[in-house]
């Protein structure tokens, strides 16, 4: 198995949902040894959209594994980052309903959330919803005749 995964040319969703799989396969084969995640450092010179939505992504679980820049003093390359892997990560429904969650911090409707996360595909995210809705994660109102959802404060 490789002990790297280059994520260039992916969308941040698509991005977070390889890495995801890369990482839990490694993990349910019982390899805990650290890999490095390649995603560039952006043309801006500031830090590109992956590495920062990755790393952000990352800091969430920090109970799942431990990560750093992957800046080795020879190689200084702030375009990799070194991930070690301690337990699984969640899976990709429950990371698109944390998505789902900062998308709705104002009431929408199905529609309008399908629509922003077409990406992903209808049936995800319908599931996505349905599994917020079971966990009490999301409100469902309605406006008129129209349901919508909205994340719980």
């Amino acid at each position: 198995m490789t002990n790297e995964i280059d994520l260039h040319g992916f969308t941040k969703l698509e991005a977070i949902e390889e890495l995801v799989k890369f990482y839990n396969a490694r993990v349910k084969k019982g390899n805990l040894t650290p890999f490095e995640v390649i995603h560039g450092y952006g043309s801006t010179g500031v830090g590109g959209v992956l590495r920062t939505r990755i790393r952000g992504f990352l800091a969430g679980f920090e109970d799942c594994l431990e990560f750093d820049s992957g800046k080795d003093p020879f190689e200084n390359n702030p375009g990799k980052t070194r991930i070690i892997p301690r337990k699984p990560l969640p899976d990709t429904v429950d990371l698109l309903g944390e998505e789902i969650l900062d998308f709705c911090d104002t009431p929408k409707p199905i529609n309008k959330i399908t629509g922003k996360f077409h990406r992903i595909g209808e049936v995800k995210t319908l599931e996505a919803v349905k599994r917020l809705e079971k966990q009490g994660r999301i409100k469902v109102s309605y406006k008129g005749a129209l349901k919508v959802y909205s994340a719980k404060s």
